[in-house]
């Protein structure tokens, strides 16, 4: 079956809404957009509008919608402000783009886990599907910014089971975030499925390294994602210290890519630590000057910290360096050991010391970082890469319709275009 679409008529149309990062650098919602464009549905993508974005765009065959959006926030106050706005206006857009689509379904991805609220009366007043698809877990998620439960705490439980219960079908990022689907949400597990944050092994290609990268240094460990408070980068900086000013490690220069709200905080830190100088803060950057950075790199790092969510979450970043064949180190965390296996080292959670020494065991030990990175690179193309995860996404899609009518009989033209990404927005869990 080819989207329900073709000898049956007009193709059913998929309205994807996403609040956390713009598209198409949100790259998983990105990706899941093109696998349903690819078997025959019309599908339309909502988002925030970054600067410099147009309103409205068709890239690559698919309808962009972008909505006006305020800067990102940093306090309770602050997020009901951002996420108060952001429903106002995917509200209204949602209903311009039902107007004009008469869409079959809404999937949406959180955070936040009030999206539920845009595709509510759409399933009541029209009985159209909603599929949740499941990015974070936003509880805690707010323990990891705020240091607390409390009432914020229980309101976004609260606020989750209302997502997952309402929603036709629950997609989840791995095994964790399906159970918190059955076990938090009540879902039934037949309506659950998994679909993994699995890289595209056509972007993510394997490029000479560049050696003036390393900024004359003998070796490169990089870092690409977002730069915010539970993303761990303090821990990096502490390790490289002490790399440098305890193990006289001289030669090794860290490549940060990506931005985030904490990248002031970071730059800061590297400089009062006195390694501003082996650092390089690139930015979000393009993908063919990210691929030049990680395949440049020795080693590759994923310094999340340890807490709850981290723990429970598949970071992007991590399947994008076993796609290039990269060696990782990441504090050892039951879903980092999920997805990495054997092509990632272990420090102590939490242990920006114990972190350092995981990266020059792995410097000092060529044979052995080889070894990883090929055992990594067959995982992803063995299991994780994207084409293995999106025939999942469209076994969910195909439950939605079980009890629907067919598709509608009218002629109607699907929409064209071209788009050439920059490189991908990881929200805080992955990124996830």
């Amino acid at each position: 079956m080819k989207g329900d679409a073709g000898a049956q008529g007009v193709p059913r149309s998929i309205l994807l809404i996403v609040e956390n990062c713009s598209v198409p650098f949100d790259r998983r919602v990105w990706q899941e957009a093109c696998a349903l464009r690819d078997v025959g549905y019309r599908v339309s993508v909502l988002s925030p509008r970054d600067p410099g974005q147009p309103r409205h765009e068709v890239l690559e065959g698919i309808e962009v919608y972008r909505h006006p959006a305020l800067p990102e926030a940093s306090g309770v106050a602050g997020y009901v402000l951002e996420y108060g706005a952001a429903l106002f206006w995917e509200t209204l857009f949602a209903w311009r783009i039902f107007l004009r689509t008469r869409f079959d379904a809404v999937h949406v991805s959180n955070p936040p886990d009030t999206l539920f609220l845009v595709a509510a009366p759409f399933k009541l007043l029209f009985d159209r599907r909603v599929v949740f698809d499941h990015h974070d877990v936003c509880p805690e998620l707010y323990e990891a910014k705020f240091g607390r439960q409390g009432l914020g705490f229980r309101l976004l439980r609260l606020l989750e089971r209302w997502s997952i219960r309402s929603a036709d079908v629950v997609i989840s990022t791995n095994d964790s975030y399906r159970r918190v689907a059955i076990d938090r949400g009540g879902k039934d597990p037949s309506s659950v499925f998994v679909v993994r944050n699995g890289p595209d092994l056509d972007r993510l290609r394997r490029v000479p390294p560049q050696p003036h990268l390393k900024a004359g240094r003998r070796y490169l460990v990089g870092y690409v994602g977002v730069i915010g408070i539970q993303e761990g980068l303090q821990y990096l900086v502490q390790g490289a210290a002490h790399l440098v000013h305890n193990l006289g490690r001289t030669d090794i220069q860290f490549a940060v890519i990506g931005s985030g709200s904490n990248q002031p905080a970071v730059v800061e830190l590297a400089a009062r630590l006195k390694v501003g100088e082996f650092f390089t803060f690139t930015g979000r950057i393009p993908d063919d000057a990210l691929l030049a950075y990680l395949n440049t790199a020795d080693v590759c790092v994923n310094p999340d910290e340890w807490n709850r969510m981290n723990d429970m979450s598949t970071m992007i970043k991590v399947m994008e360096y076993m796609a290039l064949g990269k060696p990782i180190v990441q504090f050892d965390m039951t879903e980092g050991r999920v997805s990495a296996g054997e092509s990632a080292f272990y420090a102590r959670p939490n242990d920006a010391h114990d972190f350092a020494l995981k990266i020059a065991g792995l410097l000092d030990d060529p044979e052995r970082r080889e070894r990883m990175g090929c055992l990594g690179r067959q995982r992803i193309e063995d299991d994780l890469a994207w084409m293995h995860q999106a025939p999942k996404l469209i076994a969910a899609y195909e439950t939605l319709w079980r009890s629907l009518p067919a598709p509608r009989t009218e002629a109607t033209e699907a929409p064209g275009g071209s788009m050439n990404a920059a490189a991908a927005c990881r929200s805080p869990a992955g990124e996830r």
